[in-house]
C-alpha cells in the first residue's frame, strides 16, 4: 500500500482537521488527528508530519501540499508475492480476522467471510468497518445486521480448555492462529465454491513464510490467490466483517464464561484482570482456571501476589 508523508505547517493542519471532521477515526498516541477517505487514510503527528497512506495516497495529499511543502518520505509499503493488489478490495473476495487473542479470560475467535463487489458498499452503509474503531455495543448491532444479509462466513472457537492442552502440547498462539484461520477459510471455500472468490486477504499477524511453515507442520496448504496484509481491516470490508463477526463471537462467549464463574471476567490482561483471577482461585481454586483462562499468560503468576 503506497504512502506519503509530509511536514506540513500546524495551521494547515487544524485546518486539515476541520476538512475531515466527519470522517475522523480514533487517534493514535502522538497524533493530532487521524481520517479516512476513500483515497487515503490521513494520519496527522504532532511534529507537524503528515501520514498519507492508501490506494490514492498522492491524490489525497495534493489537496494540502504546495511547492514549500518538503516531502520527508515517499515510499511504497514493502511488497512481496503476498501482498494484495489493490483490485482485491473492490472484489468478490474473502477476508479473516480473530479477536481474544490478547486477553487473557475467554477464548480466541476467528472469522472469515466472503463479500461479494456488489455488497461492499451496503456494508460500508451498514457501519462495517475496522472493528477497533466500535464499541463493543455497536459491533454487536453491527454483526446482527451482517448477520441478516446472505453473506457467506465461517467462525470458529478455541475454548480455554483446548487452548490449554495445545500450548502444553507446544503448540505457539501463533501456529494457533495459523491453524484457526486456515480451516476457517477452507471451511467458507467449501461453502461457496473454490471459483467464487478472486482472492483471500487474512489480516497479517506473522511473516507469510511463518504462516506456512506452522500449517505445514499439519500436512495443510496455503490456498491460491492468499494474502497477507497488515491492519487489512482498515482497507478490506470482507476482514472488517470478519473482524466484527469474530468480536462477537469473543463477547457472546464472555458473557457465558461471565455467568458460568459468577463474576463479571474483565477483557485484557491488565492489573483487574489479576485481581479478578485471585477472587476466581479463592472461590473455586486455581484448576478452575483452565476452563476460563489462557493459563500460561504471565497473569496467573501476578494475580499470586493478591491472595
Amino acid at each position: 500500500m503506497p504512502q506519503n508523508v509530509y511536514v506540513i505547517p500546524q495551521n494547515t493542519i487544524e485546518e486539515m482537521r476541520r476538512f475531515y471532521a466527519n470522517a475522523l477515526q480514533s487517534t493514535p498516541q502522538g497524533a493530532i488527528f487521524r481520517a479516512k477517505t476513500s483515497n487515503a487514510v490521513i494520519t496527522a503527528y504532532k511534529s507537524g508530519k503528515v501520514m498519507f497512506q492508501g490506494n490514492a495516497p498522492a491524490a489525497e495529499a495534493k489537496k494540502w501540499i504546495n511547492e514549500n511543502t518538503k516531502e520527508t518520505k515517499k515510499a511504497a509499503q514493502k511488497t512481496n508475492a503476498f501482498s494484495p493488489p489493490d483490485t482485491l478490495f473492490t472484489s468478490n473476495h474473502i477476508g479473516s480476522d480473530e479477536a481474544g487473542t490478547g486477553d487473557y479470560f475467554g477464548p480466541i475467535t476467528v472469522a472469515a467471510a466472503f463479500v461479494k463487489k456488489e455488497q461492499i458498499e451496503l456494508l460500508k452503509e451498514l457501519g462495517v468497518k475496522d472493528s477497533k474503531n466500535l464499541t463493543d455495543s455497536t459491533i454487536r448491532k453491527v454483526s446482527k445486521d451482517i448477520m441478516n444479509l446472505d453473506l457467506p462466513y465461517s467462525l470458529l472457537i478455541l475454548h480455554n480448555e483446548k487452548y490449554n492442552k495445545l500450548q502444553k502440547q507446544g503448540w505457539t498462539q501463533g501456529k494457533m492462529k495459523a491453524m484457526l484461520h486456515h480451516h476457517a477459510i477452507n471451511n467458507l471455500l467449501n461453502k461457496i465454491g473454490t471459483n467464487s472468490a478472486d482472492g483471500i486477504l487474512i489480516d497479517q499477524f506473522c511473516e507469510p513464510a511463518v504462516y506456512k511453515k506452522h500449517i505445514a507442520t499439519e500436512q495443510q496448504k496455503l490456498a491460491d490467490n492468499t494474502y497477507f496484509m497488515t491492519k487489512a481491516e482498515s482497507y478490506s470490508i470482507a476482514v472488517a466483517a470478519g473482524s466484527i463477526i469474530a468480536r462477537t463471537s469473543f463477547l457472546s462467549e464472555m458473557d457465558k464464561l461471565s455467568a458460568k464463574t459468577g463474576i463479571a471476567l474483565p477483557k485484557g490482561a491488565s492489573k483487574k484482570v489479576d485481581q479478578t483471577i485471585a477472587s476466581i482461585i479463592k472461590s473455586k481454586g486455581e484448576k478452575a482456571l483452565n476452563s476460563y483462562a489462557k493459563t500460561h499468560f504471565a497473569n496467573t503468576k501476578k494475580a499470586k501476589n493478591y491472595l
